[in-house]
């Protein structure tokens, strides 16, 4: 059964700023990560079937076993649509030995215009399941939280 995980965040930038986050290879690397891990992109092609690799660390890994080792998470993303300042939709399959995570999860980063800033929504969709819905939500919230952080900083 497909399931759908869903968070969305007000974040105080213009859309063109936050989607520019979306497709900056050291911006991903800064905010992407949700609490308690840390990000490294190993490849980057940011271009409509381009896409990138990034390997997340657990910070405390005896709480969080990863999917692809017992420290880390790596996924493959793959851009499946470029609308700027719109939307991003990603493809991300997860580096697992274990069934429950298999397949391709969609993630769609949806940006509109909320007075002087941003509401931005992400729709995960094929969540794998695996993944429990309320730590993919409150990791999916998380990152939302670094991403306004980050550009309302830089803005």
């Amino acid at each position: 059964m497909s399931r759908t995980d869903r968070a969305s965040r007000v974040i105080a930038a213009p859309p063109a700023t936050v989607y520019g986050a979306l497709l900056d290879r050291e911006s991903l690397e800064a905010w992407l990560p949700p609490e308690g891990m840390r990000g490294r992109v190993e490849r980057w092609d940011p271009r409509p079937g381009g896409g990138f690799r990034m390997v997340l660390t657990y910070l405390d890994p005896v709480d969080s076993p990863g999917k692809t080792s017992d420290a880390t998470d790596v996924v493959d993303v793959g851009f499946a649509e470029l609308a700027p300042p719109e939307r991003v939709v990603q493809r991300a399959v997860f580096e697992a030995d274990d069934p429950s995570y298999a397949g391709t999860m969609t993630m769609t980063w949806h940006l509109a215009a909320a007075g002087d800033g941003t509401e931005v929504t992400v729709t995960a969709t094929d969540v794998p399941p695996g993944i429990e819905q309320a730590v993919h939500e409150a990791g999916i919230a998380s990152s939302l939280a670094n991403l306004a952080s980050y550009v309302e900083a830089v803005d």
